[in-house]
């Protein structure tokens, strides 16, 4: 049916006076905003480590329905703002169904311009006890083998510590030297810059038996403990018990599912040293082969180390053969020819007619090997003097100090 004329004059009028009506609130300023409050906090599971993923909801009717809704970050972590008034806060875990909800917190009060911290702690008695008889007791055995994992993890801290010092230490003794010297000045005599190194590799050598000690009864499997107070102890010249400490870390680190062979190499090369200082060439001998065979990468350290500790001990056979063998891994290692020439030329003898000093078979070629690779080297004066001395001719570029 057509409207009448008077039909949509009716409804012309109508449309004139709600225009008269709607005029007026066009020019009235907007409602003020609502001051709003903030809240943080953290969801800790049962087992008192963060849960992270899920939602924070905070409900007026317990978890009906949520008036703000927050994500929940991997570390547990939630933040966000709502109106002033008491909420409920609702942790729902990520895929719970609709109507469900993990935990909630009561009497959660939201101040304007504050920022509340609430976190929602699952590992609450309260909580726990809700949980099923075998959740609970998953749940005991769960905290107990984390409180078990959290002690061994701070024994570990302490004893990585430990160690860092012990490397400082290590440094500090091969530097004690130099720390003298600096220490006394440099118009002290030889003696006394001894004396002071001796002081101060002591006060080291001490200070590593002291932590490795403590340390092998807080953790007696561990094969670099041992291998570290066996180096302090023969250091201290307790040799015995060096003896003991390295054996022990080598049949530590032996039996390991995954033996580290540095660790073996190191107990070995230690474990030879010691026989060496105590005049056991064969047992010194065993354990340096059986120290670069663990360890080949480092096998010319192990090896040349040996032939300087029985030039240290003044055994010039030990220290000859264990030149040898150092050459036969590191052949153009110049030092290693200056001992075996060293170790030979202990056996020289003097011709009574011509005066010279004649050198036994290999001295000279030992020599002038060394010559040959190290022309300027820190033993060069004292090896072309004694060639000279035996009369032989050096084919070297060594230029002494001072001449050009």
């Amino acid at each position: 049916m057509k409207p009448s004329f008077s039909h949509w004059l009716c409804l012309s009028a109508l449309a004139g006076l709600l225009a008269l009506a709607i005029a007026p609130a066009v020019a009235q300023a907007p409602a003020p905003a609502q001051p709003m409050g903030k809240i943080h906090g953290q969801v800790i599971n049962p087992t008192g480590n963060p849960q992270g993923g899920g939602t924070v909801g905070l409900s007026t009717d317990s978890g009906n329905s949520y008036k703000y809704t927050f994500d929940v970050g991997p570390d547990g972590t939630f933040k966000g703002e709502a109106a002033p008034g008491n909420y409920s806060l609702i942790y729902r875990e990520t895929n719970l169904p609709k109507g469900q909800f993990t935990d909630e917190v009561k009497n959660v009060k939201i101040v304007a311009g504050q920022d509340l911290e609430q976190n929602d702690d699952m590992s609450r008695e309260e909580y726990v006890k809700k949980l099923p008889a075998d959740q609970q007791k998953q749940l005991e055995e769960m905290k107990k083998q984390n409180a078990e994992a959290m002690k061994a993890n701070a024994v570990i801290n302490h004893l990585n510590a430990d160690l860092k010092v012990v490397t400082q230490d290590q440094i500090d003794i091969n530097d004690a030297t130099q720390t003298a010297t600096q220490q006394l000045g440099a118009s002290a005599s030889r003696s006394d810059i001894a004396t002071k190194a001796e002081e101060i590799k002591t006060t080291k050598f001490t200070d590593i038996e002291s932590m490795m000690t403590r340390d092998t009864v807080a953790k007696p499997d561990e094969a670099i403990l041992w291998t570290k107070l066996g180096f302090a102890q023969a250091g201290l010249k307790k040799y015995d018990d060096a003896i003991t400490s390295y054996k022990k870390a080598i049949d530590l680190e032996t039996a390991s599912k995954k033996p580290r062979m540095e660790v073996i190499g190191q107990a070995q090369e230690g474990l030879g040293e010691v026989y060496a200082r105590t005049g056991k060439v064969p047992e010194a001998n065993t354990a340096f082969d059986a120290a670069a065979k663990a360890d080949p990468t480092r096998a010319p350290i192990y090896l040349r180390n040996e032939a300087v500790i029985f030039f240290q001990q003044g055994n010039g056979d030990a220290q000859a053969a264990a030149a040898d063998e150092a050459i036969k891994v590191s052949p153009n290692d110049p030092i290693l020819y200056y001992l075996r020439g060293n170790a030979l030329v202990q056996k020289a003898t003097v011709d009574p007619k011509t005066h010279e000093i004649v050198l036994p078979p290999g001295c000279a070629e030992a020599y002038q090997k060394y010559l040959d690779l190290a022309p300027n080297g820190p033993y060069a004066g004292e090896v072309q003097s004694i060639l000279q001395s035996a009369g032989e001719k050096i084919n070297s570029t060594y230029r002494a100090k001072g001449k050009h």
